[in-house]
């Protein structure tokens, strides 16, 4: 079983940029593939990014792709989730999850494991 915290969320103007952190407990965070997801009010879990045990193979969505990185610290269990160019359509809460499957997915109900979220808010 693994533990996730989200970190770096807060308010920015558009155009700005963000870097979320997903920090986790345990000893086999290489053993997960581990994801980002999205939810607006009123809206659907979405998907933002994905990337593998090792880090080799990462997934964005379209509507973050160019805009968004995602990165792994193995040696710090930690997820990274670096946003840039913020729109205010960005404006959610953030997810972080894990995987046990090896293959990176972008599907919210392949996940175990689910942090508690943070907040990213994009003032226009």
């Amino acid at each position: 079983q693994v533990q996730l915290v989200e970190s770096g969320g807060g308010l920015v103007q558009a155009g700005g940029s963000l870097r979320l952190s997903c920090a986790a407990s345990g000893r086999t965070f290489n053993s997960y593939t581990m994801g980002w997801f999205r939810q607006a009010p009123g809206k659907e879990r979405e998907f933002v990014a994905t990337i593998s045990r090792a880090g080799g193979i990462t997934y964005y969505a379209d509507s973050v792709k160019g805009r968004c990185t995602i990165s792994r610290d193995n040696a710090k269990n930690t997820v990274y989730l670096q946003m840039n160019s913020l729109k205010p359509e960005d404006t959610a809460v953030y997810y972080c999850a894990a995987d046990t499957r090896a293959l990176p997915s972008p599907r919210p109900r392949e996940y175990d494991y689910w942090g508690q979220g943070t907040q990213v808010t994009v003032s226009s």
